[in-house]
């Protein structure tokens, strides 16, 4: 067998320390956080055997699943980092401008406002997070109302799992929890929780560029609104799968003290599940540091990496909160009604804001696991993968 690391950018994979890294390697000490315009050109000495070594053992973890499929099953993830209690809003970042993404009739407010006027707070009581739409002030016709919209300033890479535990979600909007990479629709989107407006279900979506489908998924929901992952077919619907148990969104949600979305982003594919309160495993309700993906069964929605390759069409992923009012799903006017009566913006965004009394998410944490630590954009790891020599190894 040959494996070549020509093509292998092990950044994605491996995260070195910050700290300047002693022994055969010598990385340059550069942190993310450096702006300087003059950096002198790290010198980095050849690689050794050792590390040569090392780097053959990660191969090692990333092919070995394809030889040995069956070596996912009882994948364990680390605790790298964990959104909760008084420091919940350290780490993210508010989008601050209207919504000129989706065309809703909002405004997500920038840190400051939604501070001052507690559309992002943690609550004093219960030690969660609230993140709402603004329904106190009168808005007049031709305004937008506040709302939030929040994405983590750290990205996620494939080999990573989040989980979100939630005791509310919105209903009578449009929110989601999701993810996407910088350059969407580069890199995809994952929504792990979204639907519009009185809805009684999650949907599950993934949005990529052309050539993504789902194919032949090893998950619990029969009810497939398309396979078709591109945002470039069916007005970008993307490839969504519908959770049939009807506490998964709006107010039942809220009745069952909610629950838990897990996503898996995985080389073998992309999972999501959904636990009520109820039935949370003991390893994730527990807060463990650690836990096994086979402790939570078969997932809900799957898109197996043999219908969309994992490694093509995703990139490291922001994970994001937002909730924004009508816009272009929840606002057409088709869509609106089939849950809601009258107009989405003359009837509900205009006036008193008492429509949105649950326009709020509800969250107790949310936790990113990972084979390997979440991370920065590393201007040394570029360096390091340039170094490395473009040689085969072989083996046996």
């Amino acid at each position: 067998m040959r494996i070549s690391f020509q093509s292998f950018s092990f950044c994605s994979f491996l995260s070195f320390p910050s700290t300047e890294v002693t022994g055969d390697l010598v990385a340059p000490h550069i942190s993310p956080a450096t702006t300087s315009s003059t950096r002198t050109k790290p010198s980095i000495r050849p690689l050794s055997l050792s590390f040569l070594n090392m780097m053959w053992q990660a191969s090692l973890s990333i092919f070995l699943p394809v030889l040995l499929p069956g070596a996912l099953a009882a994948t364990t993830y680390d605790m790298v980092k964990e959104f909760s209690g008084s420091t919940f809003f350290d780490g993210w970042n508010f989008y601050g401008k209207f919504d000129n993404l989706t065309n809703g009739d909002a405004i997500f407010v920038t840190s400051s406002v939604a501070k001052s006027s507690k559309l992002a707070y943690v609550d004093s009581t219960t030690n969660r997070a609230i993140i709402k739409v603004d329904n106190t002030t009168k808005v007049a016709l031709s305004d937008k109302r506040n709302t939030v919209r929040i994405s983590t300033q750290d990205e996620i890479g494939v080999g990573s799992v989040w989980i979100a535990d939630m005791y509310h979600v919105p209903y009578g909007v449009w929110p989601a929890f999701w993810s996407q990479a910088p350059n969407w629709p580069t890199g995809g989107e994952i929504d792990t929780f979204e639907h519009w407006n009185m809805e009684l279900h999650n949907e599950m979506t993934l949005h990529t560029n052309p050539g993504c489908q789902q194919v032949s998924p090893a998950q619990t929901s029969t009810v497939v609104n398309s396979t078709d992952c591109s945002f470039s077919s069916n007005s970008n619907a993307g490839c969504g799968v519908m959770d049939p148990n009807d506490s998964s969104y709006g107010a039942k949600f809220a009745a069952a003290q909610g629950g838990v979305f897990i996503t898996e982003f995985a080389e073998s594919g992309i999972s999501v599940w959904f636990f009520n309160r109820t039935s949370i495993p003991t390893s994730i309700s527990s807060n463990s540091s650690s836990f096994s993906i086979a402790d939570l069964g078969t997932p809900v929605a799957n898109w197996p990496t043999g219908g969309c390759a994992i490694d093509t069409f995703f990139k490291p992923q922001n994970l994001i909160f937002d909730i924004t009012l009508c816009g272009d799903a929840a606002g057409n006017k088709a869509v609106f009604a089939q849950t809601c009566s009258g107009i989405c913006y003359d009837d509900y965004v205009v006036g008193d804001g008492s429509n949105y009394n649950n326009a709020y998410f509800d969250v107790a944490s949310v936790r990113v696991y990972s084979k390997l630590p979440a991370r920065r954009n590393r201007p040394w790891c570029r360096a390091i993968v340039s170094a490395f020599p473009k040689a085969k190894m072989a083996a046996g």
